[in-house]
């Protein structure tokens, strides 16, 4: 069964006084990222049955305005999490029985996750509120492991 997985960076967070960067929100043009990136991923048909969400702030905020109605996992390993963190992170936590997961999360983890899995894809650039899509030929608990030719980077979006 092939799969679909989404990595989708946060939207423009801001920056106000005082705040840790864990706990930044979104800008109010991050707000109207997000619900964008939604829209397309709509537009295109991607449905995610389940979502991994990083634990930041302006992470949560983003998969709350694309109006994804999956179930979300909050898990603070995506939040500066590399690769292979990221990889182990899906492999522990995504649902079996999820055909299209939805992983929420930050630079460089994201597009560098994206680039591990089909090191011949090209990814020029990974703005906030982009979204890498590639297929995924084997079970959520195997990805990653090794060189997988299962995966294929479909493309990259940036909604504007």
């Amino acid at each position: 069964m092939s799969r679909t997985l989404v990595l989708l960076r946060h939207g423009k967070s801001a920056y106000p006084d005082g705040v840790t960067d864990h706990d930044r929100p979104l800008s109010p043009r991050g707000d109207r990222q997000a619900a964008l990136a939604g829209q397309w991923m709509r537009d295109e048909g991607i449905t995610p049955d389940a979502v991994l969400c990083s634990t930041a702030r302006r992470t949560r905020e983003t998969f709350d305005r694309t109006g994804v109605g999956a179930p979300a996992h909050y898990v603070d390993d995506l939040y500066g999490g590399s690769p292979s963190t990221i990889l182990e992170t899906i492999r522990i936590h995504a649902p079996a029985a999820a055909e299209t997961l939805l992983v929420v999360g930050h630079v460089p983890g994201m597009p560098a996750t994206a680039m591990t899995l089909d090191p011949q894809g090209v990814i020029s650039e990974f703005p906030t509120s982009a979204y890498a899509v590639l297929t995924v030929g084997v079970p959520w608990a195997e990805i990653g492991l090794g060189v997988d030719p299962a995966c294929h980077l479909v493309g990259v979006r940036v909604p504007r």
